[in-house]
């Protein structure tokens, strides 16, 4: 079974993605890492953002790898090359970096071939921007999260002081997530929509909890 979770940066699709997928037994695929690991490359290359080809031809020749432990459906880590990005590719650089890098066709055509490949092997919950629409069009379960601008620089804020990278000012926050809505929105290849059978979530006034609660039960009543 394939459980799709789409919505905007800083809904809690990541954190909702793990948790949902331990309480089913199923693994997790982060397909944000992978993109974020081409910009990380692209960028150590010194690939400009708006080179399409080149981006391109990152994504085509880096091989992307997880790390998993048994028991735990997060990977615990994710290499590109060879190279461990686990912790390079969490920075506000690319936060900023990965909006342009996935709306390239090349990059997505890329990637979600291996996306493809992973998740039809087992019980997965993806997580991203396009994954009931593009990725997992026939998922069994489709989920569209989202929240209010404010609710999500909040807990944006909030993930940046715990981890001790990006930004902590509230209205800087705000500001890059709603630049990278219009972005992720925008772009021609894949861009942010629900799939027309998604669920609508919206968590501004939920529990993380009541989230999950929600999506597992969306889950046991499809099996």
């Amino acid at each position: 079974m394939i459980i799709a979770i789409d919505g905007p940066s800083g809904a809690g699709k990541s954190s909702v993605s793990v948790e949902v997928a331990r309480e089913l037994g199923f693994s997790c695929l982060d397909t944000g890492a992978m993109y974020r690991s081409i910009a990380w490359q692209a960028l150590q290359d010194g690939i400009a953002l708006d080179d399409a080809d080149a981006l391109g031809e990152v994504a085509r020749t880096h091989e992307i790898e997880f790390a998993h432990e048994p028991g735990n459906p997060k990977p615990m880590g994710v290499s590109i090359g060879g190279v461990d990005v686990t912790s390079a590719i969490r920075t506000a650089e690319i936060d900023r970096a990965v909006s342009p890098v996935s709306a390239v066709p090349a990059v997505r055509e890329a990637l979600v071939a291996q996306q493809q490949r992973i998740g039809r092997a087992g019980d997965y919950v993806v997580e991203g921007r396009d994954i009931g629409t593009v990725v997992f069009p026939d998922a069994e379960v489709k989920v569209f999260l989202t929240a209010s601008d404010e609710a999500r620089a909040r807990r944006r804020v909030l993930q940046n002081e715990e981890r001790g990278v990006g930004s902590t000012d509230f209205q800087t926050v705000l500001a890059d997530i709603i630049r990278r809505d219009e972005l992720d929105s925008s772009r021609a290849a894949s861009p942010l929509r629900p799939a027309d059978d998604a669920v609508h979530i919206d968590s501004s006034d939920m529990t993380m909890q009541q989230v999950i609660d929600q999506i597992c039960s969306l889950a046991r009543a499809r099996v």
